[in-house]
Parts: C-alpha cells; structure tokens; sequence
C-alpha cells in the first residue's frame, strides 16, 4: 500500500489532506490548551475556597479550631488546596508535555510538508516542459511534413508542364528536395524528443512522484502517530497525579475518622466551667414556730450578718451584695476588668492569666532575640568600624533590655497570681456550701424559680434574671428587720491591702494599698475574700489584692 502507486494521480486531493492533518493536529493542541486553562482555573477556585474558609489569625475563629471536628475541617481545607496544586501539576505537565511539543511539531511538519509539495510541483512542471517541447517538435515535424508534400506537388506540377522552362523545372525540384530534407530533420528531432520524453514520463510516474508521495505517506503517518502519543500523554498526566490526589482524599476521611465527640464535648466543659458548685438545698423554716433561724453549715454565710447580706437584694445593707448577682455584673462590665481578672470564676480566671503569661513569655523571648540580633550587629561594628559606629546601638540595646525587664516582672506579677488561683482551687464540698448560703432564709417556691431562671455570662459567672430579684426583694423586705438585729460576724484573721481598690459596685469595699483589715470570711474559690474596716463597714475585695493573714484566735473588732 503505498500512495507513490495507488494515488499517483491525486497530487491536490493529497495537498488538501495534508492539510487538514495538520488542521487537526492544531484543533487538538488548541483543545489541550483550553483544558489546562480551566485546570489553573479549577485550581485558582480551589485555593480561593480554601483560603477563603481558613480561620483569620489572631481571631475568634482560630479558637474554635481547638475542636476536632474542626480540626478535620481545617485539614480538609489544606487537603484541598494540595488538591489544587495537583490540577496545577495537570496544567503545567499538559503545557509542558504536549502543547509546547506539539506546536513545535506543527511548525517543523509545516516545513516538511512544503518541502515535499515543493519538490512534487518541480517534478510537475519539469514534466510539462517535456511536454511542451514534444508538442513543439510535433507540431514542427507535421507543418514540415505538409510542406515537403507541397513542394513535391509544385514540383509535379512544373514537370509536367512543357510552357515552363527547364531552369523552373530545376528550381521547384531543389525546393521540393530542401523541404523533404526539413522534414526529415524534424522526424528526427521529433524521434530524439519522444523518446526522452518518454523516458522522463517513465521517470516521472514510476520513480519521482512515487518517492515524493511516499515522503509524505510517511509524514502523515509520523503525525498520526505523534497524535496518538500525544493523546496517551494526555492520560498518563492525568493517572500520574491519581495517587497524589489519592492521598489528598485520604487525608480527608483520616481527618473525619480523628473526630472525637468526647473530646470535643470535655473541650466545651473547660471552655466554659466556672469553677463554682451548684447551689445547695435551701432549708425549711417553720413558721408555725417562733421566729428563730438556723443557718445550714452547707450554706454561703454562716452566720446571720451574711444572711441579711444574701436576702437584702433591695435592702439598706447593699455593702454586703453577693458581687456576682445580675446588679453587680452589669456594673463590672461598665468599668474596666480588674488586671488580675478576679471578676471571673476560678477556673475561667486561672485560663486567662495562664495565657496571659503564655503571651508575656512569647513577647520576652522576642525581645531578647532583638537584644541578640543587636548584640551581634554591634560585634560587627566593633570590628569593621567602616560598616557603622556601634555606639549607635547602645541607645537601642538599653530601650531593649529596659522593656525585658519590664516584661519579666510583668509576667512575674501575672505568674504569682496563677500561682495563687492554682494553689487554691476550691473543693467540691466548699464550693456546695458558699453557693447554697446565697439562698439562705427563704421559701422553696420562689427560689425554685430563681434556680431555673438562673443563666451563665459569657465568661462563666452568674446573672440573675429580672424576674428571680422582684421576687427576692419581696422576700428579703419581710425579713429586713430580723436580720438587722443579729450579730456580725466573728474575725478569723487579718489581711493586708497590696493594692489600691476602689470598690465601686454592690456588695464590695474600697481599701488603700498597706491598710490593715479584719478578714470575717475567707476566699472559697470565686476570687473575693470577705474583710471588715469596722462594724458597719464590710464588703468583698479582690483576693489578688490583699494578703490574708489567718488566725483563728483573732478577736472581732
């Protein structure tokens, strides 16, 4: 099978499908070329997702991702963007691999084809001035033939006619033999053409035109076959990413199976535990007896001072406020949160100032990194003095050390009062009794509805709803004046005042830094300490703020 033979006379339908081979060829590459466009921008899209989705630093969000579940999230989210990277690698390998290969291809079969065509309409051309000339000579040949026979007859003619003279005669007979001796040159040339004429149609049909149509048999056949390849390119870039993009699926259901429920769910309790015990169980009191009340050990107050303290919401003894009631918490989130943040429970307390230092370290650290980069830029200068004048860093390396001094005793005072808190978690049994002498003193119905209506702040201390303090203040009205008449409480040590409080809100005192005061009830765990400056003057502080001195022998004031 060969095209030189079977299609010897097709040298244009064979110029139109060479063509079109490369038409095709092209309209692949351009095929190609638009995939790995929509690859980058499949990819592009991906990692905008995935960016778009990631948490912002430094931001409520970046907590969050402390839960597995979005902890799984966050992988998939990663995972995806390897996701896009390998569409990236389909791009590029695509690119790289077929369409640049090819386009060069194109441009080389371009040359090649012209070439062939080129030599094919040489060969054409050289065979019609073969042509040509045996025409020519034909043609030649014939009108020498017809005037040779011309002569011949005038000759004839003149012979036979006996008016004519001899000399005519003589003359038309020379004519005739000059016209026969042309047109047996010109048989000749005509034989001498036809036959190299026929040996070059020979040469032209069998030898010429059949190698050039092979050369091009061959080269469609080279581009098919390149297309092919191409083609099988095509998948192999695509089945080599397969196990990368495998992988990148993996990490996903690996992310999903790392979900821990439990995990996540005691994540929540140390989010948001307070540190406090629930309220204990409130007292009956019999009224059908004589006015007389009996203070529950399990209660906040043990004695009647605290009781009127606990039932006066709407009271006059609003010095001895529980500090965490809905009033107090309102007033503390006008003013500024205590450095020590002592207005948070226990636990939420001890969380801030442990990240509170966390954060001063991560600072001191950078700091003393700077010191060091300093340290070294001076050396430099001390031994290459053209560099610069390492008396210019003394100012910087001292402002340096300053702020890592300043830094250190601020995480010093912070770590103190981790220290405090940490040391001084309260246990369950402790916490049962300060919680449930808040309710002290009154009837079951009311104060079941305060418990229901009772709800937790963001930072885990307790609110009271409007309606639970209308009730309580009813209640607490009718007892104002028992409560009044009982004794306070005893002193069980002193304290004295590291810092200046000014005690603003219900329920707290104001003490001056290096005071001296009574303690009349110690910190159970939620931060305040209960001190007395005189009889009529009480309140809760900060414990971070003084330093108690226990004595179980001290005497009320």
């Amino acid at each position: 099978m060969s095209w030189g033979t079977e299609l010897w006379d097709q040298f244009e339908n064979l110029e139109k499908h060479t063509q079109w081979g490369i038409d095709i060829l092209e309209k692949y590459i351009k095929f190609v070329k638009e995939r790995t466009e929509i690859e980058l921008s499949y990819a592009k899209q991906l990692r905008n997702l995935s960016k778009k989705y990631q948490p912002k630093k430094n931001s409520k969000e970046e907590e969050e991702y402390k839960y597995t579940a979005c902890k799984a999230f966050l992988s998939t989210l990663n995972e995806m963007n390897d996701y896009a990277g390998q569409h990236e690698v389909i791009s590029e390998n695509m690119t790289s691999q077929i369409t640049v290969e090819l386009a060069r291809y194109v441009q080389e079969l371009k040359q090649e084809r012209k070439s062939h065509f080129h030599e094919g309409r040489k060969a054409q051309q050289h065979i019609e001035t073969c042509w040509k000339q045996l025409e020519s000579s034909k043609r030649r040949f014939e009108r020498d033939c017809k005037e040779a026979d011309r002569a011949q007859q005038y000759f004839e003619k003149m012979d036979a006619d006996i008016n004519v003279t001899k000399a005519d005669v003589e003359k038309a007979r020379q004519q005739a033999q000059i016209r026969h001796q042309m047109a047996e040159d010109s048989k000749a040339d005509y034989s001498s053409i036809l036959q190299k004429f026929n040996h070059e149609q020979r040469e032209y049909y069998y030898s010429h035109i059949p190698t050039i149509y092979q050369k091009i048999q061959e080269m469609e056949e080279r581009r098919i076959v390149r297309m092919g390849e191409s083609m099988k390119t095509y998948a192999e870039v695509d089945r080599q990413v397969v196990p990368i993009i495998g992988k990148c699926l993996d990490g996903i259901v690996k992310a999903a199976e790392s979900i821990d429920q439990k995990n996540d769910s005691q994540l929540v309790i140390e989010a948001y535990k307070s540190g406090f015990e629930p309220p204990g169980d409130i007292e009956f009191e019999d009224y059908t007896q004589p006015m007389k009340r009996t203070i529950s050990e399990n209660s906040l107050s043990n004695s009647r001072g605290e009781g009127k303290a606990e039932l006066k919401f709407g009271g006059k003894s609003k010095g001895k406020l529980w500090p965490f009631i809905k009033k107090n918490k309102l007033s503390l989130k006008l003013g500024a949160a205590p450095e020590d943040f002592s207005n948070l429970p226990p636990e939420q307390r001890r969380k801030k100032l442990q990240q509170k230092v966390d954060e001063l370290n991560k600072d001191i650290q950078k700091e003393m990194d700077q010191r060091d980069a300093i340290t070294k830029m001076k050396d430099v200068y001390l031994k290459n003095p053209q560099m610069g004048d390492p008396a210019s860093l003394d100012h910087k390396l001292t402002e340096v050390s300053q702020n890592i001094e300043k830094l250190r005793l601020e995480a010093q005072k912070f770590e103190a009062w981790l220290a405090e808190v940490e040391g001084r978690l309260p246990a369950r049994s402790e916490q049962a009794r300060r919680q449930s002498g808040m309710y002290d003193g009154q009837t079951a119905p009311p104060v079941n509805n305060c418990a229901q209506d009772r709800e937790s702040s963001p930072d885990g201390s307790y609110t009271e709803e409007q309606s639970q303090e209308s009730e309580v203040k009813v209640l607490a009205t009718d007892f104002d004046d028992e409560f009044d008449d009982e004794e306070p409480l005893p002193a069980i040590g002193t304290c004295k005042a590291l810092y200046t409080f000014d005690g603003q809100n219900e329920g707290t005192i104001s003490v001056v830094e290096g005071e001296t005061l009574y303690v009349i009830e110690e910190d159970k765990g939620d931060g305040w300490t209960r001190i007395r400056r005189s009889e009529e003057e009480e309140g809760y502080v900060p414990t971070s703020y003084v330093e108690v001195y226990l004595d179980k022998n001290a005497k009320d004031s």
